[in-house]
C-alpha cells in the first residue's frame, strides 16, 4: 500500500467523534495533528491518538506530514477553515453543511482550484453503500428510469444536547443545516438529474428550542423526477424501526431512546450545562466512551428511502437493497463493513493516490446547499424557489 493519508483536524467536537473510529481502523489514514479548543480534547489527541495538539489551526495546516485537512468545527467557521488549509496548500474534508451560503461556497471552491486542491465535503449518507449500490442497480436500467423518491426520518436531534448557536438558524442551527443535507444528497445522486424546483414547509414548535426542528419538500428534477423529503427532529416515533431496529450508525437500536432522551432533556437545569453535557459526551470528555474499533454487521443510512423506478421499487436497507417487482422480492446485499464509513476514505484515497475526482466536490455539495437554502426560503415565502446551481449527477 501506498504511505497513509497524513490527516490534520480543526474540531474535535461530534462530528470528529463519529469519524474517529474510522480515523483509527483504515490502515490508509494517519492522524498527525489537531486543534480543539478544549484542553482535554487537546491532551485526549496527544495519549490516546500520539498526534500533535496544537494551539492555533494554523499550526495544524502548517505541519509538514498534514497531506489532507479534517475540518470538523462549527457549521459558520467552515468557511475560515477551508479558506486557511487552502492557503497552506493542502487537500480539505469538511464536514456538511459545505457552510451557511452559497458565496462561501464559491469562496471555498476558488480557493481550492486556485492552491491546486481537492476540496470533499462529508460524512454525507449518499456516501453509504446501500446508497450507491441503489445508484448502480437505477443505472443498469433493468427496472426503467426513476418516476418519485421518498426519504423519512424521525430522531431526537433536536433534544439532544446542543450548544447555543445550534438553536439559531442564523448561525448554522436547526434541522435544515445539519440534517437536510442528508437527505438531499442521497435523493439528488439517486434521482440521476438536476434538482431544478423546491417547494417546502418547515415547522419551528418549540419557542425553547427558536430553530428549525422539522420540514417536508418537494423536489422536482429534470425529466419528470421528483422526491419528497419529510424530517422531524421532535420524534417521540423512532423510524429506525422501519430499517430492521438499524440505528443511524449501523448498531441495533432500542425504540425507546427517543423517549429516553427527551427525558434527559428536561432535566437539564440550563444552556450552559447543557453545552457542558454535549461537551462531556465527545473525544476528551468526562462521558466519552472510548474508540469502538468493531465494524458494526450492518452499514450507516439516514432512514427509509424508497426509490420509485418504472418496473419496481428499490427499498435501501443498512445491508442492502431489496428490489421488489412483478416477480417478488429480491435482496441485493452487501457483504457487511469492514470499517465504520471506509467509503469516506475510500473517496479521499481515490483522489490523494489515484488522481480520481471526488464525487462530494465542491460543487456537487454547493448544490446541495441550494436545494437546503431554498428550503428554508420557500417555507418563508410560501412558493415553488427556482435553483441555479445545480449540476448533472456523477455516474458511478
Amino acid at each position: 500500500m501506498t504511505h497513509p493519508i497524513g490527516l490534520g483536524v480543526i474540531g474535535m467536537g461530534r462530528a470528529f467523534t463519529l469519524m474517529l473510529p474510522t480515523w483509527t481502523s483504515d490502515p490508509r489514514i494517519c492522524l498527525i495533528a489537531a486543534h480543539d479548543p478544549r484542553p482535554s480534547a487537546c491532551l485526549a489527541f496527544e495519549e490516546t491518538l500520539g498526534g500533535v495538539a496544537c494551539q492555533l489551526p494554523e499550526e495544524v495546516c502548517a505541519h509538514p506530514e498534514v497531506e489532507w485537512v479534517y475540518i470538523a468545527s462549527p457549521h459558520a467557521m467552515h468557511v475560515e477553515h477551508v479558506l486557511l488549509a487552502a492557503r497552506y496548500g493542502k487537500h480539505v474534508l469538511v464536514e456538511k453543511p459545505m457552510a451557511l451560503n452559497l458565496a462561501d461556497c464559491e469562496a471555498m471552491i476558488k480557493a481550492c482550484q486556485q492552491a491546486g486542491t481537492y476540496l470533499v465535503i462529508g460524512h454525507s449518507h449518499s456516501f453509504d453503500a446501500p446508497v450507491r449500490l441503489a445508484q448502480q442497480l437505477i443505472a443498469s436500467g433493468q427496472w426503467g428510469r426513476v418516476r418519485m423518491i421518498q426519504a423519512l426520518q424521525y430522531t431526537d436531534f433536536l433534544y439532544r444536547p446542543r450548544r447555543p448557536e445550534e438553536l439559531q438558524t442564523a448561525l448554522g442551527g436547526g434541522v435544515v443545516f445539519s440534517q437536510a443535507a442528508h437527505q438531499v444528497d442521497v435523493v439528488r445522486l439517486l434521482a440521476g438529474t438536476p434538482a431544478r424546483a423546491v417547494r417546502a414547509i418547515t415547522g419551528s414548535w418549540d419557542a425553547r428550542r427558536p430553530t428549525e426542528g422539522a420540514y417536508s419538500a418537494l423536489l422536482s428534477f429534470d425529466d419528470g423526477v421528483w422526491a419528497n423529503l419529510t424530517y422531524s427532529g421532535y420524534g417521540f416515533f423512532d423510524t429506525d424501526v422501519w430499517m430492521n431496529g438499524v440505528g443511524e450508525m449501523g448498531m441495533p437500536k432500542s425504540p425507546l431512546d427517543h423517549s429516553a432522551t427527551h427525558r434527559k432533556h428536561a432535566q437539564m437545569q440550563n444552556e450552559v450545562a447543557e453545552a457542558q453535557a454535549k461537551a462531556e459526551r465527545n473525544f476528551g470528555g468526562r462521558d466519552y466512551a472510548g474508540i469502538d474499533t468493531v465494524a458494526p454487521d450492518n452499514y450507516q443510512h439516514f432512514g427509509p428511502v424508497i426509490v420509485s423506478c418504472e418496473r419496481a421499487d428499490l427499498q435501501l436497507l443498512p445491508i442492502g437493497v431489496q428490489v421488489i417487482d412483478a416477480s417478488g422480492a429480491e435482496l441485493h446485499g452487501l457483504a457487511p463493513p469492514t470499517v465504520a464509513r471506509k467509503e469516506v476514505v475510500d473517496e479521499i484515497w481515490a483522489a490523494a493516490r489515484l488522481g480520481q475526482a471526488p464525487l462530494h466536490d465542491g460543487q456537487w455539495s454547493m448544490a446541495t446547499m441550494e436545494v437546503c437554502l431554498a428550503l428554508l426560503q420557500s417555507s418563508t415565502l410560501g412558493q415553488d424557489i427556482i435553483l441555479r446551481a445545480q449540476t448533472p449527477t456523477p455516474l458511478t
